[in-house]
């Protein structure tokens, strides 16, 4: 009987200790509450957040994401594939909090602006970037950039009769302007979908999720969506100055609208060396 007494009092005491564990793991984790988001492809929305974003990770690269211009509490997303699946997006904010969003397509009726709870006195809700670039500055440098004769060399894919060409890397400042070239050799119009950047990794290692960070570019000039048969156009992407660390490499996409001739150039960090320095205005 007496042991038989030891033994329930045991087994009384581990179901109490048990119980209290997982009150004070309760206590001690914080649940994320996700909020959903329908976005659309021809159409952007803001998410206007409360303090300056910190970091942002998406979940599929079928959705477009930037701060806005010039802002640092404004960030604008929209689709980059029509009819996506079910993604997410992560934001964290300067205060430190974590935002987690479920993202769903709907052209029809996407969320264009939303506002998230102010935890700040009222006044300020636009927070600027602490680096504010002359935009007509961007403009004459992307000019000088255009009209320069320096070339840079072996940058070139060719596919589908369509020749994309990086042709000249320039610099002022804290800006990096990128020329490039698109020579339509067909007969048949390109409608320009998508021109893009991205640094990604040289290599992805098996079980290991690759990193990719898009460069969203400031200014372009010379900005048209459609290269005419047999005709060309040369553009100049303003970007924030940026460098290519070691195993990875910049990546430039051009997608083509409605069809399948997609190209893509990679720039190691060694052409930078040529990098070419604007005169001063």
């Amino acid at each position: 009987m007496k042991n038989f007494k030891l033994l329930v009092m045991g087994y009384l005491l581990l179901m109490t200790i048990g119980v209290f564990a997982q009150q004070t793991s309760k206590n001690c984790l914080s649940k994320t509450e996700s909020d959903s988001l329908m976005i659309a492809y021809s159409k952007t929305t803001n998410i206007v957040f409360p303090f300056a974003i910190k970091s942002v990770d998406k979940g599929s690269p079928d959705i477009l994401v930037q701060k806005a211009k010039g802002l640092e509490n404004i960030l604008q997303i929209k689709a980059a594939q029509k009819g996506f699946f079910q993604t997410n997006l992560t934001v964290v904010t300067a205060d430190g909090k974590l935002y987690s969003f479920v993202l769903d397509y709907n052209e029809d009726f996407p969320q264009l602006n939303l506002t998230l709870n102010k935890t700040k006195p009222d006044g300020q809700e636009i927070y600027f970037s602490d680096a504010i670039i002359n935009d007509q500055d961007i403009e004459e440098y992307s000019k000088l950039a255009l009209y320069d004769k320096k070339k840079l060399r072996g940058q070139k894919e060719s596919k589908y009769d369509i020749d994309f060409r990086l042709n000249g890397i320039f610099i002022r400042d804290e800006v990096m302007y990128y020329r490039i070239k698109i020579t339509n050799n067909s007969k048949i119009n390109y409608e320009i979908d998508q021109l893009r950047f991205f640094i990604r990794d040289t290599k992805k290692i098996k079980r290991t999720a690759s990193q990719e960070i898009e460069i969203t570019p400031i200014y372009i000039l010379n900005a048209i969506d459609k290269i005419k048969a047999e005709a060309e156009n040369i553009f100049v992407f303003a970007l924030p100055k940026f460098t290519i660390p070691e195993k990875k490499y910049l990546a430039i996409q051009l997608m083509e609208k409605n069809g399948g001739r997609h190209l893509e150039e990679h720039v190691k960090n060694t052409k930078l060396v040529q990098v070419t320095v604007l005169p001063k205005l």
